[in-house]
């Protein structure tokens, strides 16, 4: 918001007038204003309020709104909004202040009485204004407080308020109109900075910015989620001023991420960390951007840093359950179920008045645990759910799974009852009716079902599905009854249907189609007595029988059996042992050891003389019999060549 100043000064109009004036005479008035209007075009709002503390007796009440709006930009909005009020006089000026003061402090309600009293009691050029902020408060008023639409005419001549308009639809529900609204405000923002020739491109996308991440949170809401990060990262990267901004397009982000990507979340998070960013949100887009902290330190694994988190927001939001919700997520994920009952029990007793989604988790975590009927009673506690049909939908299929027959009948009585005194005849309580009707039949519990089929049948009198499921019901208990009830079933005259047999046998559904007999042209001959028709019988395959059938012998009669399952079935027989493979030395082979051994062969010479013999003659060896082996010769002075041997240890450690 810009000042209305009454006094404005240049910048360096202070160094003027404080020699002339304030040397001179420190108490005069109208030097003092200027001063302080010169500190506050400065930005020097902290120096300004010093001076209008300092000579408060001195001004009076000439500064009220200097000071209010040295606060206001210093984050003190209480303190604003306390020299606002103690104004004697509420000039326009002051009323601007009050609005944004207002605004600040989230009281929506009474900052639109103020809007709106100062666009009907004035007319100036800051009327668009004034316009755009009534109608960012009834969009904030639409988000956060779920206020109904209120048309108070408002154009949408300008690119902030179609923003604004597209907002409060937002809060509505109603996306696909909020989103044509936002490419409605683009156009027009570009329209209007385009004849700016000193607006360059990236100054429109910087613009744009704000617009885009919100087309990205429609998106997001729409389920076009891999289009929205596409845009929010578009954001990302342009890094706008506005530290409110890139904290909340960091913070959803993060939410599109959930458990994946975790090392891209913790780098966004940094973002709504920014200084500033307090005072540009919301409480509940704060709350929020906190909440999502913690679940992040949980989905990272830093189960002290989420139970410091959520325990602080446990503090600050008592009553709120999503604290309470994070910690019973992180015992889940440590295996420590029955500390998180307790506590979700805890906070229910505390908190009766939120405690449905508290012990909705809380009957979660028992069917986890395998304790069926204890997670019944706790969704029966649940005044708000209890006669929902969806809740009775639930307890009577828990209550079947444990074969507890009584409690689910008694989970329909309890919820008919309160139809029949809260709706009488409506859709729902005939539903329930019906279905306990037909869930006392399907258990055999036909006496019970005698009254729940009576009220259907007086309900519709041509309803015959009920009357014969009531007639069959009366038949076991009044028959005379079921007789004079059989009276009013339609008789088989009135039953039979004009119905197509050729179209119905010829429907997509029919499972049995009869073929037409072909039309013959020409004359047909009477057939002569004894003729009948002669039907071609279909030629049985013979089955193919094993190769070595013998139809002599009888076939064994657990021939189909496996042959594990056979009677006769010993297991297998033990063999010979294989051929070691792959044991010994480097290359050798076990099998073909004794084939490559030449002296174990028939044909082959002796490689050495054999003692005793003569040089150079040859002796035949039997193929049987092995070789002599050779002496070793007595130590002489002369040497022999030996070929090379692998050396074997032998247990004394010799050669």
């Amino acid at each position: 918001m810009t000042a209305n100043f009454s006094c404005l000064a240049a910048d360096g109009f202070y160094l003027a007038v404080e020699p002339l004036f304030l040397h001179e005479n420190r108490e005069d008035v109208t030097a003092l204003h200027c001063k302080i209007v010169c500190l506050i075009q400065n930005g020097s709002f902290k120096e300004a309020l010093n001076v209008m503390n300092t000579q408060t007796k001195v001004l009076g009440s000439e500064v009220v709104f200097e000071k209010a709006y040295c606060e206001y930009r210093l984050n003190r909005v209480e303190s604003a909004l306390k020299t606002i009020e103690s104004a004697t006089e509420q000039t326009d000026k002051l009323k601007e202040l009050y609005g944004q003061v207002l605004y600040r402090l989230e009281r929506y309600n009474e900052c639109k009485a103020v809007y709106t009293d100062l666009i009907r009691n004035s007319q100036d050029e800051y009327e668009e204004e004034r316009k755009t902020n009534l109608a960012a408060v009834l969009a904030a008023m639409s988000q956060w407080e779920k206020a109904s639409k209120e048309d108070l005419g408002l154009p949408e001549l300008t690119y902030e308020l179609c923003y604004n308009a597209a907002c409060a639809l937002i809060g509505q529900g109603q996306l696909t109109e909020a989103y044509n609204k936002l490419q409605k405000a683009e156009e027009l923002c570009r329209l209007s900075l385009a004849d700016d020739s000193d607006v360059t491109e990236e100054d429109i996308e910087s613009e744009l910015a704000i617009i885009h991440s919100q087309m990205a949170y429609v998106m997001q809401l729409q389920g076009r989620t891999d289009e929205a990060l596409q845009l929010y990262n578009q954001v990302i990267k342009l890094k706008p001023s506005d530290v409110g901004l890139l904290a909340v397009t960091a913070n959803n982000i993060i939410t599109i991420n959930k458990d994946q990507n975790v090392f891209d979340s913790k780098k966004k998070v940094k973002l709504t960390n920014a200084e500033g960013v307090e005072y540009k949100l919301a409480k509940k887009q704060l709350q929020a951007i906190d909440f999502n902290k913690a679940l992040l330190s949980m989905y990272t694994n830093q189960a002290d840093q989420c139970r410091k988190l959520s325990s602080s927001l446990q503090t600050q939001n008592p009553g709120h359950p999503r604290p309470v919700l994070i910690q019973v997520a992180q015992l889940c994920r440590e295996k420590q179920h029955s500390r998180a009952i307790e506590l979700l029990q805890q906070f229910s007793d505390q908190h009766p008045e939120s405690a449905s989604g508290i012990k909705l988790t809380m009957a979660q975590l028992y069917l986890i645990q395998g304790h069926v009927t204890k997670a019944c009673d706790v969704l029966r506690s649940i005044k708000e759910f209890k006669h929902k049909p969806g809740m009775v939908s639930a307890l009577v299929t828990m209550y079947s799974h444990e074969e507890d027959i009584d409690g689910a009948i008694e989970v329909f009585k309890q919820a008919i009852e309160h139809y029949h005194s809260e709706q009488p005849g409506s859709a729902a309580h005939l539903a329930l009716v019906r279905e306990a009707a037909n869930f006392k039949l399907k258990y055999g519990r036909k006496k019970e079902a005698i009254s729940d089929l009576e009220q259907l049948w007086k309900q519709n009198k041509k309803d015959v599905h009920t009357l014969a499921q009531l007639i069959s019901a009366y038949s076991l208990v009044d028959t005379d009854k079921a007789k004079s009830l059989s009276k009013h079933l339609p008789s088989a005259d009135t039953m039979s249907f004009n119905v197509d047999v050729d179209e119905l046998e010829n429907s997509h559904g029919a499972t049995y189609v009869r073929k037409k007999a072909a039309k013959v042209t020409g004359e047909i001959l009477p057939k002569e007595q004894g003729e009948g028709d002669v039907r071609k019988k279909r030629k049985k395959k013979k089955g193919k029988l094993p190769k070595n059938y013998d139809p002599k012998s009888t076939p064994d009669p657990e021939r189909w059996l496996p042959m594990r399952e056979r009677s006769y079935y010993r297991g297998k027989k033990k063999g010979k042992k294989k051929e070691q493979i792959g044991k010994g030395t480097q290359g050798a082979m076990a099998g073909a050891s004794a084939e490559l051994d030449a002296s174990k062969t028939a044909s082959s010479p002796p490689t050495s003389p054999r003692p005793g013999s003569a040089t150079g003659s040859s002796a035949t060896v039997g193929s049987n019999v092995a070789p002599p082996r050779q002496q070793k010769p007595a130590s002489s002075g002369a040497s022999r060549k030996k070929a090379p041997q692998k050396k074997k240890k032998s247990g004394k450690g010799g050669w």
